[in-house]
């Protein structure tokens, strides 16, 4: 479990962030939205120790951040797995090689004891046949389980991840979002999305904050978006028709 308490922090005399609390919960895929601007990948940022908040707090299953050693932070960070935007996969090396490469940083198990574990997490990703293929011999898709692979190796408590569906194809990107959820259940990882995909807060949206101008409008779940009268959440979802008329749709069924 991830707890923010009263998160703010700002770029010059521009505040982004303005006092934001809520609590991630291990198990379940806790979703980011909002605009651009609105203060989210500040927010992930600050999650994973790259920006300090001026005030607030964040705290990993009671270990509070800013309170921690160096090395209690260097140990709290080998239990962090993370996925980026465009993968990030390093282009000179095999998708073994990738899968392969924290372990060889940050732990002091043999190549067999490595290989064994890339195996295991290649396979779980639904990779059987790529260990020796470059990145780019492989499709996007293929790429992005590549990354949740090398996220996962070090069996981590808390993954984070920054748009994981950015630059794929509608039914791609699904499967992506379902990979990440079932990985989330199954290994009870406090699992952090930074998206703009309205299908991903629909598919997957355990829990949902929505920033909006560096403030915490709302929060919920996927379901309590059909249901909510916030004007800021409504307007920012159901931009589009078709989502219109599936919270239309979803109170008629409510109210028979």
């Amino acid at each position: 479990m991830i707890e923010i308490k009263n998160i703010e922090k700002s770029f010059g005399e521009s505040k982004v962030l303005k006092g934001i609390s809520s609590i991630f919960e291990a198990g379940k895929t806790n979703l980011i939205i909002g605009q651009s601007g609105s203060g989210k990948t500040v927010l992930l940022k600050s999650l994973l120790g790259i920006h300090t908040p001026e005030n607030g707090t964040i705290s990993f299953d009671g270990r509070i951040y800013s309170e921690l050693e160096e090395k209690e932070k260097r140990d709290l960070r080998t239990e962090i797995g993370m996925v980026f935007q465009g993968g990030a996969l390093f282009d000179s090396m095999t998708v073994e090689e990738n899968v392969g490469f924290p372990l060889k940083m940050f732990t002091n198990n043999s190549k067999s004891e490595i290989d064994d574990r890339v195996n295991i997490v290649l396979k779980r990703v639904n990779l059987i046949n790529a260990h020796s293929k470059m990145p780019s011999e492989i499709s996007g898709g293929m790429q992005k389980r590549v990354a949740i692979a090398r996220a996962i190796v070090n069996n981590p408590k808390y993954l984070f991840c920054d748009e994981p569906n950015s630059g794929l194809d509608p039914k791609t990107a699904i499967l992506i979002d379902n990979l990440i959820h079932e990985i989330t259940v199954e290994y009870n990882i406090t699992t952090v999305i930074n998206t703009h995909d309205m299908n991903s807060v629909m598919e997957i949206g355990d829990k949902i904050i929505f920033l909006k101008e560096g403030i915490l409008a709302w929060e919920g779940t996927k379901k309590d978006i059909f249901k909510t009268d916030n004007e800021a959440i409504i307007d920012f979802v159901y931009s589009s028709n078709l989502f219109k008329k599936i919270r239309k749709a979803q109170n008629k069924e409510d109210s028979h």
